[in-house]
C-alpha cells in the first residue's frame, strides 16, 4: 500500500507538470501582452503547482520513511484543501456563466486542473498511507496563503486593471459590501474544508505499522550465539579437588 501510494503520488505529479504545462501553451494564447503573468495569478495554478511540489516530497517521503514529517502532512492538507476549494468556486462560476447565457470554455487542460486533480487529492489524503492526526492549531495556516495572495491580486489588479476572478474586480461588484461579502465567504469556505480535512485525519486510520523482518533478526541472533568465543573468555573446567577452577596451566599439569 505504501509503494503504490508512493509511485501515484509521483506519477500525479508528473502528469500534473504535463498538465500546467500544456494549459501554460493554451493560456498564452489569449490576447494581451500579460498573459504570463495572468496566468500565474490564479488561484488555482498556484494551489495545483503547490500540489505538485508536495506529491512529489510527498512520494518520496512515503517511498522512503516510515513516517511522513509533520510539516508534511500539514502542507498537504493546505494544498489539498486550496484545490478542493478553486474546483469548487470554478464550478459556481462556469455554472452562474452558463445560467446566464455567457460562453465558457473548459478545455480539457482545465477541466483536470480544476476537477481531476482536486479529487485525486481528496482520495489520497482520504485513503493514503502514514496518517496523522493533523493538530487543531494549524486551521489557521489556511488563511495565511489566501490572504497574501488576495493582497498581491488587488495590488496588481489596480495596477494592470485585470482581475483573475469577477468578485475581486471593483467594476463587476455592486460596491465594497458585494466585494467583502464574497471575499468572507471565500475565506470562511477555506477554513471549512481546512476544518473537514483536519477532523478527518482523527478519525482515519494512524500510521502504518512497520514491517521488522523477525527471520533477518533471528538469523543475527543465531550467528551471534553460534560465534566462537575467544580462548580468554572460557571457562576452565574443575579437575582438581573441585573446591576451585584450575588456572590452564595447571589443568595442563593434570591433563
Amino acid at each position: 500500500m505504501r509503494i503504490a501510494s508512493g509511485i501515484a503520488r509521483l506519477v500525479t505529479a508528473v502528469l500534473g507538470i504535463a498538465v500546467l504545462w500544456a494549459h501554460l501553451l493554451y493560456s498564452l494564447g489569449a490576447p494581451g501582452g500579460s498573459a504570463l503573468a495572468n496566468f500565474f495569478s490564479y488561484f488555482t495554478m498556484q494551489s495545483a503547482i503547490g500540489a505538485v511540489v508536495f506529491w512529489l516530497i510527498g512520494g518520496i517521503a512515503t517511498l522512503w520513511m516510515p513516517v511522513e514529517p509533520g510539516w508534511l502532512i500539514t502542507g498537504r492538507m493546505l494544498v489539498t484543501g486550496y484545490q478542493i476549494v478553486s474546483g469548487v468556486v470554478y464550478s459556481i462560476i462556469v455554472a452562474q456563466g452558463l445560467a446566464m447565457g455567457v460562453s465558457i470554455q473548459v478545455p480539457m487542460t482545465s477541466q483536470i486542473l480544476h476537477y481531476w486533480m482536486p479529487a485525486y487529492a481528496l482520495i489520497d489524503w482520504l485513503i493514503g498511507p502514514n496518517h496523522v492526526r493533523v493538530r487543531w492549531r494549524s486551521l489557521p495556516l489556511a488563511l495565511v496563503f489566501p490572504l497574501v495572495w488576495g493582497a498581491f491580486t488587488m495590488i496588481r489588479g489596480a495596477t494592470v486593471g485585470w482581475y483573475p476572478y469577477f468578485f475581486l474586480d471593483p467594476y463587476q461588484v455592486s460596491g465594497p459590501l458585494e466585494f467583502v461579502g464574497y471575499s468572507v465567504a471565500v475565506l470562511a469556505f477555506i477554513v471549512l474544508v481546512a476544518a473537514g480535512l483536519i477532523l478527518a485525519s482523527r478519525f482515519l486510520p494512524r500510521q502504518w505499522p512497520v514491517k521488522v523482518s523477525r527471520r533477518r533478526d533471528s538469523r543475527r541472533q543465531e550467528r551471534l550465539e553460534t560465534a566462537p568465543r575467544a580462548v580468554d573468555d572460557l571457562v576452565v573446567v574443575e579437575l582438581g579437588d573441585g573446591r576451585r577452577p584450575l588456572a590452564p596451566d595447571q589443568a595442563d599439569q593434570h591433563g
